[in-house]
């Protein structure tokens, strides 16, 4: 089944499910500031998408923007990031799509179709 972490007040997270549910797709929602995923899990994540682990970061969010990580991303190794990534689900891109074989960072519908649909 597939996993959607999203959080209740973004906006993009409300268009994705409505997305979903009008298309008659199952899946399991999942609270990603209430249950963020593991670094384990976002190394995971990271491997079945094929995007560049900087897809990864919400970078439009309070906590990338009060830590000042535009700047410092370019000097972490993928190490620290996963680690700082796996701290807080309010720094992870949402929402976050995942099914057996794959993961979507955002919600971009032609994506989403090419990949469900």
């Amino acid at each position: 089944m597939l996993k959607v972490y999203c959080y209740s007040r973004c906006s993009t997270c409300k268009k994705a499910l409505k997305w979903l549910d009008d298309k008659g797709i199952k899946y399991e929602l999942i609270d990603i500031k209430e249950n963020h995923p593991s670094e384990e899990e976002l190394r995971k994540y990271h491997a079945m998408s094929g995007l560049p682990l900087k897809r990864f970061w919400n970078t439009s969010g309070i906590p990338y923007r009060e830590m000042g990580l535009s700047g410092k991303l370019r000097e972490m190794s993928e190490d620290e990031q996963f680690a700082l990534l796996a701290t807080d689900g309010m720094l992870v891109k949402r929402p976050l799509l995942v099914g057996e074989n794959f993961a979507l960072t955002g919600f971009k519908e032609e994506e989403w179709t090419e990949k469900l649909l």
